[in-house]
């Protein structure tokens, strides 16, 4: 897994797909002990729900600026809420 991947998903509160700005509700970083059916999000848009499994993230490939292509042919980046201190 591409570790540029995994960086991204930590602390992610929201995730870009295909243009579709959802709310993230459950996020786990793959590591050795996840397998491919192991759902690693989940998240939110209104009414609509979506879940990625392990296997649907695995192989992503990096498009630069924080895009990834999935193997389905969606696009991905992962957003965090900026803190202003």
């Amino acid at each position: 897994m591409d570790h540029r991947l995994t960086d991204a998903m930590r602390d992610a509160d929201f995730v870009l797909i295909d243009g579709i700005i959802f709310r993230t509700g459950y996020l786990r970083v793959p590591d050795e002990d996840t397998v491919a059916d192991d759902v690693v999000l989940e998240a939110t848009h209104g009414n609509d729900e979506i879940a990625l499994t392990r296997d649907e993230i695995d192989d992503a490939q990096f498009l630069g600026d924080g895009v990834y292509r999935l193997k389905s042919g969606a696009l991905l980046r992962f957003l965090s809420t900026a803190t202003i201190h």
